[in-house]
């Protein structure tokens, strides 16, 4: 696989989530267990749940933060793509919708979805880069966001208490000569032996509800075959994170930081046991917000940049894995 430099900048980035937040010990509370048990199994305390709040609110909120740090307004963005694994209906696509939600000096440019479940945004900024670069777009703002607690299946305790909603977004543009921010390398990697470890049957043609004779409602909760999912990803990680690197050119001790999608507790422990990468240089936001499905990946670069942990010509890489069964990862100079 061939990789080509970019020369693209991460200018400025946003979260948003919904007010409501929904802790561990509330969980416990509801299925009767011993306070602390619930954290203590999946490693969450808190994570937020959309009450009133849509997808589109949402990114919106995550776009106006984004646009804010990068010192840019809506009338600079000349594409806007939204990179969500939920949609916030069948049609139309969510950045219309976005759209139609921001309104104002927000209209009449280019906009469309792109989707990869967890790793949409990562799929996005990579798909993006080349077209940035060349000169399609100038600014263009990339938006995750998320409502996953709607799918989930509250009759056990399963991996729902892993999931939380919420928006990221970021403002990518073209690098100004000097400007040492630059994308190294990219890879994606679809295994499609793993396409029914995750799924929501319902919301297409495959499974709509005039071609079923029972009801449509078991089919739109999330479901996931945890066990084989983890041991397909443990066993292809290393090799596709050596494959990465070497395709940048650096090795795991040269990254200021690693990013990774967060995913659970039991994953990003065995990540950074695997690549034998310290607390220190791994950013992990899972219990403050859960997984955010696609908007996780974002909203964990963000906070690091707020917190200071990486700065500008700082070597990081970002990571995950996510339904389809995919591994992507993206190595950068922020």
């Amino acid at each position: 696989m061939t990789n080509h430099r970019r020369n693209i900048r991460i200018c400025g980035t946003g979260v948003a989530v919904p007010e409501q937040v929904l802790t561990s010990d509330e969980i416990d509370r509801r299925f009767g267990l011993p306070a602390g048990t619930v954290f203590k199994r999946y490693g969450v305390r808190t994570r937020h749940r959309t009450v009133h709040e849509n997808s589109a609110s949402l990114a919106v909120a995550a776009c106006e933060a984004a646009l804010a740090q990068a010192d840019l307004s809506w009338s600079d963005i000349d594409c806007l793509v939204s990179a969500s694994a939920t949609m916030d209906q069948a049609l139309p696509y969510n950045a219309a919708l976005i759209l139609a939600a921001r309104g104002g000096d927000a209209k009449r440019i280019t906009a469309f979805d792109m989707g990869a479940s967890c790793l949409s945004f990562l799929v996005g900024l990579d798909t993006l880069s080349y077209l940035v670069e060349s000169g399609r777009y100038r600014n263009v703002l990339i938006v995750s966001a998320d409502i996953a607690t709607f799918s989930l299946d509250w009759s056990t305790l399963g991996e729902s208490a892993i999931f939380g909603d919420g928006a990221a977004a970021a403002v990518i543009r073209k690098a100004a000569p000097g400007e040492s921010s630059s994308i190294l390398a990219s890879r994606i990697e679809t295994y499609p032996e793993g396409a029914e470890y995750c799924h929501i049957k319902a919301g297409g043609s495959r499974y709509h509800p005039r071609r079923l004779s029972s009801s449509i409602d078991p089919l739109a909760l999330f479901h996931m075959d945890g066990p084989r999912l983890f041991k397909t990803v443990s066993r292809e990680m290393p090799r596709f994170v050596n494959d990465l690197l070497g395709g940048a050119a650096l090795t795991l001790d040269q990254l200021r930081l690693v990013v990774p999608h967060q995913a659970s507790r039991l994953a990003l422990d065995h990540l950074a046991k695997r690549l034998r990468v310290d607390a220190a240089r791994t950013v992990d936001i899972l219990a403050d917000f859960g997984n955010q499905v696609a908007a996780s990946l974002p909203s964990a670069l963000h906070h690091a940049i707020k917190g200071g942990r990486v700065q500008r010509g700082d070597p990081i890489m970002l990571i995950g894995s996510g339904a389809g069964l995919t591994i992507g990862g993206m190595v950068m100079v922020y």
